[in-house]
């Protein structure tokens, strides 16, 4: 109500100062032509004043009166001129005031009714949490989001593999228990673009094999629903990918679409941190790891974060993401160092790494690096601290779980 009532406000003293100039002419002030004439009259009495004290001749005041007479006289015809004509009608401008204000209310409104967000109040964050809460609950289903796509092109592919999926249709729909083939199935539909046709062929392979399924098959299922309603993440594809996260929290094509999920439900502040710990696991150059790498800059600016470009590891030999430690640079520096400084240096590199996991969080390895440092430069007390945090956030992940609670029994912090 306290808007509504700022912008009337406003566009009714702009409508006012408008009124007041065009009608300014008719209420105030006199023409320029009086002023004049009162200047002349002037002008005519200073001669006689300056006649009297000898400061003129006869002659040359009877030449000045004429001049000043004439001037007289036609400042006399304009100010009559001025007084009986109308430069400016009061009906012309009464009818511009009311057009201005029509044009100046009128289009404040209606440029807010097109730009702005009418029946919302001031957007402070809980209010937008809310907000996004709400329209997760809401927002459109997978049959919804794919009607609303325009119709498909039809597969650019060479006859004969066209006659060959052609076929793999016809018997896959022919063996309704056959896995194999429904897999195969989802497989080339995927590849003609036909994402709708490959994830009912997906889903009728998973409801076939029941209990012998990995979290891939689950991502791979949201990822096909996914790219059938055009990358939008309905509710049905959000319930795969958090199966798929449950049974492995570092699936990197899930963790990535969950947090395009988490854009498009307006919490750019999640998918900053989801896709944040996603590139620091790695490996670089994966798609997910490229599709990331793409699109956070511009969450983080949604978010509000200021975005620090991110090192993303290489994979190691047992195809786990390698940790950062310190660089060439710094080993040859710390050979140079006395132990003081050494120690100093140490210290900032696990000040660092500390802020980063707690601000945009990142992998059980490095949580566990962290534990480990803190316990060797005799910070026990934080390091038991980061121990309790992390078994919080890996808590569900028994993997990354056990290897945090590997390098917390190596500190000592279980004596």
């Amino acid at each position: 109500m306290v808007f509504w009532i700022l912008i009337s406000f406003v566009a009714l003293a702009v409508t006012g100062l408008l009124s007041l100039a065009l009608m300014r002419a008719h209420e105030v002030g006199e023409p320029p032509a009086a002023y004049d004439l009162r200047v002349y009259r002037q002008q005519l009495r200073d001669v006689d004043k300056d006649l009297a004290r000898g400061v003129i001749n006869a002659s040359d005041a009877d030449r000045v009166r004429a001049e000043v007479s004439r001037r007289i006289l036609a400042a006399d015809s304009l100010l009559q001129q001025q007084q009986s004509g109308d430069s400016q009608p009061a009906g012309l401008s009464r009818a511009m005031i009311l057009i201005s204000a029509v044009a100046l209310i009128g289009g404040t409104l209606g440029l807010y009714s097109w730009l702005g967000a009418p029946g919302y109040d001031d957007m402070g964050l809980e209010l937008r949490i809310a907000a996004a809460k709400d329209y997760a609950k809401t927002r459109p289903s997978q049959s919804e989001a794919e009607a609303r796509l325009p119709a498909t092109p039809k597969p650019q592919a060479e006859a004969e593999y066209l006659d060959l999926v052609a076929q793999l249709r016809k018997t896959a729909n022919a063996r309704s228990n056959d896995a194999q083939g429904q897999a195969l199935l989802s497989q080339h539909e995927a590849n003609l673009g036909n994402f709708k046709a490959a994830y009912e062929a997906k889903r009728n392979y998973i409801q076939i094999m029941t209990g012998d399924l990995e979290a891939q098959d689950y991502g791979e299922l949201a990822e096909l629903m996914i790219m059938a309603s055009g990358g939008y993440v309905s509710p049905e594809a959000e319930e795969l990918l958090d199966r798929t996260l449950t049974l492995d929290p570092r699936n990197g094509p899930a963790r990535y679409y969950w947090g395009l999920m988490q854009g498009q439900l307006n919490r750019p502040d999640i998918a900053f941190r989801i896709w944040s710990e996603t590139l620091r696991m790695g490996p670089k150059g994966a798609p997910w790891i490229n599709g990331i790498e793409a699109q956070i800059e511009e969450m983080a600016f949604r978010a509000g974060v200021e975005y620090r470009l991110i090192d993303v590891p290489g994979a190691t030999p047992d195809g786990g993401p390698a940790l950062a430690g310190p660089s060439a640079d710094d080993v040859s520096a710390a050979q140079d160092m006395t132990t003081e400084d050494r120690q100093e240096m140490i210290k900032g590199m696990v000040a660092r790494l500390s802020d980063r996991l707690a601000t945009e969080g990142g992998s059980a390895k490095e949580w566990a690096q962290l534990i480990g440092a803190l316990a060797v430069l005799g910070d026990r007390t934080r390091a038991a601290a980061i121990y309790d945090e992390a078994k919080t956030r890996f808590g569900a992940d028994a993997a990354s779980l056990s290897l945090i609670e590997a390098a917390a029994n190596q500190a000592g912090l279980d004596q």
